[in-house]
């Protein structure tokens, strides 16, 4: 498990920026943290990453958002407004488990939950996992915690 402490939005935006420039497709990136803990900002970055210079924002009254134009596409889902793993199965997410390109979640944890179910599940699967936690340190830093699981 690493920890890495954001000075900034600009961090933040720089940390996104600095995976997104690493990843390869079939990475899953769940992010987990309160409301204005950075979430969003962290996608954006990794937007830049892969070379997506569209608008990137949150998805929730849409759930998710699709973007091409970089060298991976990205599958931005926002899972805020729905509160089980059933809800998120009947809403037709399941597809970006196993993306063809990049998937980032927001409020990861209501489809997961614990890191013991996620190691089982990506231990059979095919995709990589990076498990992020954002935490409000005060108004500027954020202490983001993040593990990898799976391939």
């Amino acid at each position: 498990m690493a920890i890495y402490i954001s000075h900034s939005a600009d961090e933040t935006l720089a940390l996104g920026e600095t995976w997104g420039r690493t990843a390869v497709s079939g990475l899953v990136i769940g992010l987990s943290g309160d409301l204005g803990a950075g979430k969003t900002q962290l996608a954006k970055g990794i937007a830049l990453g892969l070379g997506i210079t569209g608008r990137v924002h949150s998805p929730t009254f849409t759930l998710v958002n699709e973007y091409s134009g970089g060298r991976l596409p990205l599958f931005h889902l926002d899972l805020y407004r729905l509160d089980t793993p059933d809800q998120i199965i009947a809403a037709g997410l399941e597809e970006y488990f196993q993306p063809p390109g990049v998937t980032v979640i927001e409020w990861a944890e209501r489809w997961f939950g614990s890191t013991d179910k996620l190691k089982i599940q990506f231990a059979k699967s095919k995709c990589h996992y990076r498990r992020v936690s954002l935490e409000a340190i005060n108004e500027t830093e954020r202490r983001i915690t993040y593990e990898d699981f799976g391939n």
